[in-house]
């Protein structure tokens, strides 16, 4: 007779199975295979905040590599002070990284889009991922003649912005008029019924001022979009990279084709985003395309921005 606290056979295979439990859970499996490595990912091609009332979407329509940036940014800086530069950047010397960035605004009646990258598909493929459609687009700003801000307007078909107008600066529509460029004569010249010319300190759109920014080209132009006394600053190609042109506004740049007024240029609009401690964006900033500039030394520092759009004190 088996005594009533005296356990059976079976309780005792129980009890020594679950004391064995653990340590067979602690056992090294064989992996039945590695996990297999995952592509390098790139930036989300567009980027939403708010500023004001309105809505603010850079898109990103393009982006390349740019072997040997010496022969570009900084023509006339020593090789060591652009190795300098760069180092200071955490960049390499030999390459840098070209983005092309148009901006969308949505004021809430009007859709208007600056900029239209280096191609219709560039564009409307950064549009779709953002939620618009091209014909969506009520007035295309465009801040200067060169064919990467005005090579998504059209295509085989026609104008790729159906029903949009357009808006652009006199004296950059009149001096590309007359200089018998190709990109100019096929994608721009067509839309000249629909545009509308202003100069410095004219409204492009409601909200939207235009800021002769000469030098890059003889009649580019900034913009500033003001929504419920916040404002943003849109450089275009006033600097061209936040590495070489923001550090150094008297650095040449290469496609600036009055590089004395560009340099002045530079020195005059950033000063004022920094002093105002503005937002802005730059058509070839590092995306999302948008920051801030604080004095640094002789020139200026890019800070980018983080987590103030997420802010509603932001602008």
């Amino acid at each position: 007779m088996i005594h009533p606290l005296q356990p059976t056979r079976r309780q005792l295979f129980a009890g020594a199975a679950l004391l064995a439990a653990p340590a067979l859970l602690t056992l090294p499996r064989r992996a039945e295979a590695m996990a297999p490595l995952q592509p390098a990912t790139g930036p989300v091609p567009f980027h939403r905040f708010m500023l004001g009332s309105f809505e603010v979407t850079t898109l990103l329509a393009g982006t390349r590599p740019l072997e040997n940036p010496h022969e570009t940014f900084g023509l006339n800086a020593t090789p060591e002070e652009f190795a300098a530069a760069a180092e200071a950047a955490f960049v390499p010397v030999d390459v840098s990284q070209n983005f092309f960035t148009p901006t969308l605004v949505n004021t809430g009646e009007q859709l208007v889009l600056f900029d239209t990258g280096l191609s219709p598909e560039g564009i409307s493929a950064a549009m779709g991922a953002a939620g618009y459609a091209p014909e969506q687009v009520d007035v295309v700003v465009l801040t200067h003649m060169h064919g990467d801000h005005i090579g998504g307007l059209a295509n085989a078909d026609g104008p790729v912005f159906a029903n949009a107008s357009y808006v652009t600066g006199q004296v950059e529509f009149d001096h590309w008029a007359a200089a018998g460029n190709e990109g100019f004569d096929g994608k721009v010249r067509p839309l000249a019924d629909q545009m509308t010319f202003i100069g410095d300190g004219d409204t492009a759109a409601p909200g939207v001022t235009g800021i002769l920014a000469a030098g890059h080209s003889p009649g580019h132009m900034a913009y500033r979009v003001e929504s419920d006394g916040k404002s943003l600053i849109l450089i275009a190609d006033t600097a061209n990279h936040f590495a070489f042109s923001v550090p150094h506004p008297d650095w040449e740049v290469r496609f600036d084709m009055d590089k004395a007024k560009a340099a002045e240029t530079r020195r005059s609009l950033l000063g004022m985003i920094a002093a105002d401690r503005l937002p802005f964006i730059g058509y070839h900033m590092p995306f999302p395309a948008l920051g801030y500039l604080d004095t640094a030394g002789d020139g200026f520092h890019f800070v980018p921005a983080t987590y103030q759009q997420m802010l509603p004190s932001f602008g």
